[in-house]
């Protein structure tokens, strides 16, 4: 592989909105060197899943399931996301194309990390060499999926001998080792890599190689996930994705976002976001982890440049609602109290989300009161 590209093992963490996803696309190409597909737009070499609470050690190692051929039912294997990126690393190799390859987690804390990692935990440690520090066996049925993932197309015979291309597996092995035995006299590229990875296929073991990196993304503030435990917290770097600040500079293209008002009045959305974020830290005491409770320019996201009244009433109000003051509905009764410069009592979410335009507006009035331009 590209000895210059180091992988990386990395979660990246903050308030919804932020960019997080916007970020790994960003690390994959500037660091990662892996190249954009310029008919889809989307990353070569990566797999992306999204994990939730149905998602299991099956989805991300492989599963048997059951397929029609005519009047018959047979079952096939089908590798799960992990052995789709490894087998196309170990591919990668061998073909000594010297690429990088990324696997990609969404909301890792939505679901049980630990179980669905399952034995792959281990292999999480890495060594100087940028290989797994340890390899763990897997079973037969994930294996056949490996080499399927590898673009091998094995077939597996009644007495349950593995053949590729018409030769056993190990007989196949043996020959690709011997090719690469006889190129040793030349400058190989990645020469070990290669060897090493033969070394594991004839043992039916995996490690994570060094042209492969994991990047996760969590969103902090929400609250329906899974624990994860020190011990699988310390095999990762973490990367807070900051959320908008008075002192953080305005993309592009939100600069001209407008927040369209039922009387067609437009407010700039920035700074309705900044002024939101603000106000919210403001109420430190009240607010329990404040920095996963703020928002991104992304929470919504505009079309044509423009925001819709009920989109911010439909998402943004029932979040600040239910997730941000869910204990105590105080600190926004204060606020449409000073804004009306009356007593407002929020009984219900109607309550508050009548109020949209007048508590959307005061953020960006409070947005001028903190800004030191």
């Amino acid at each position: 592989m590209n000895e210059s590209i180091k992988p990386i093992q990395k979660i990246l963490f903050g308030s919804p909105g932020t960019g997080k996803s916007y970020q790994i696309r960003q690390i994959a190409i500037e660091q990662l060197g892996i190249e954009v597909d310029p008919d889809s737009q989307l990353l070569k070499n990566t797999v992306k899943t999204v994990f939730h609470p149905e998602y299991t050690y099956a989805d991300f190692m492989g599963k048997l399931l059951p397929l029609t051929q005519g009047n018959s039912i047979i079952y096939k294997f089908y590798p799960g996301h992990f052995l789709q990126i490894l087998g196309m690393a170990y591919k990668g190799l061998i073909d000594g194309n010297n690429q990088h390859y990324l696997l990609v987690i969404d909301e890792l804390n939505r679901g049980n990390a630990a179980a669905i990692f399952g034995t792959v935990f281990q292999l999480l440690d890495r060594e100087i060499d940028r290989w797994s520090t340890y390899e763990v066996n897997i079973s037969e049925m994930e294996f056949v999926g490996l080499l399927n993932s590898m673009a091998y197309k094995p077939a597996v015979q009644i007495d349950g001998n593995i053949q590729i291309d018409g030769n056993r597996l190990d007989r196949f092995l043996d020959t690709l080792k011997a090719d690469l035995d006889r190129d040793q006299s030349k400058s190989v590229v990645g020469l070990e890599d290669k060897l090493k990875t033969l070394n594991l296929l004839k043992q039916s073991k995996i490690s994570i190689p060094n042209n492969l990196s994991i990047l996760a993304t969590i969103n902090t503030s929400d609250e329906s996930i899974y624990y994860l435990d020190s011990a699988f917290k310390r095999r990762w770097d973490w990367e807070y994705v900051d959320s908008p600040r008075i002192e953080t500079l305005v993309p592009e293209n939100i600069q001209d976002v407008k927040l369209i008002l039922e009387n067609n009045e437009e407010l700039e959305w920035y700074k309705c976001v900044i002024g939101l974020n603000e106000w919210i830290k403001s109420e430190h005491q009240t607010i329990r982890r404040i920095e996963d409770k703020q928002i991104g320019w992304w929470f919504i996201r505009p079309e044509n440049k423009k925001i819709s009244l009920q989109k911010v009433k439909d998402k943004l109000m029932f979040y600040l609602w239910d997730s941000v003051f869910a204990r105590d509905k105080r600190p926004l009764e204060q606020i449409l109290s000073k804004a009306t410069k009356n007593n407002v009592n929020l009984t219900t979410y109607t309550d508050f989300v009548e109020n949209t335009e007048i508590f959307i507006s005061y953020l960006k009035d409070y947005y001028t009161t903190v800004s030191p331009l």
